[in-house]
């Protein structure tokens, strides 16, 4: 084979190395162990306490578990998607707010952190957010959290998703300003 043959073979080869690494933006894992095996051991995601409300105060887990969907513009849409499924929008209105708190504003009562959001899904909360623990699966509770977190502008602008499948009312989240979230009576976490 001579050179002029060998460039062309040479140029498709540097190509296909230069999209090898492309970007994640986009990638879809479909068999994966979740993540949060320990997202929620000991964690204190708020000062508030059904039974004695001085008991404690909320204390920051010792490390942060990284939602694996939080830059994933699939897994956001996939969250999208579920949240309708397991009829989130049934009492967060589309995440408006309505029999559960809004998730369209920067008033978080037990924190934004992804880790708190699992935890609001697993654990449940008092007054009406019921557990599904064992219901859903940790994959799918963590592209619900990512979800969750970009109806309030939290994720990046290129990975909220754009529109919604339902009846347009408002802004895509792709469009909602970032605000800084704080708990309840201005308390604000670190």
């Amino acid at each position: 084979m001579n050179t002029e043959a060998k460039l062309p073979l040479l140029l498709s080869a540097l190509l296909l190395l230069a999209l090898l690494p492309a970007c994640e933006r986009e990638d879809r894992r479909f068999r994966e162990p979740a993540p949060s095996s320990g997202a929620t051991a000991g964690l204190t995601v708020s000062g508030l306490h059904p039974a004695d409300p001085t008991k404690g105060t909320a204390q920051p887990p010792a490390t942060w578990v990284q939602n694996p969907y939080a830059d994933n513009a699939y897994g956001v849409a996939e969250g999208q998607k579920l949240y309708e499924a397991y009829n989130c929008s049934g009492c967060h209105f589309h995440g408006g707010g309505g029999i559960g708190p809004p998730l369209m504003d920067n008033t978080w009562i037990y924190g934004s952190e992804p880790q708190n959001i699992y935890a609001d899904i697993v654990e449940g909360r008092p007054n009406g957010m019921p557990s599904f623990r064992g219901k859903i699966p940790d994959q799918q509770v963590w592209e619900i959290v990512a979800y969750v977190r970009s109806l309030s502008g939290l994720l990046p602008k290129d990975v909220a998703p754009a529109r919604s499948d339902e009846m347009l009312t408002g802004n895509p989240p792709s469009s909602t300003p970032r605000e800084q979230p704080h708990g309840p009576e201005g308390v604000h976490p670190k």
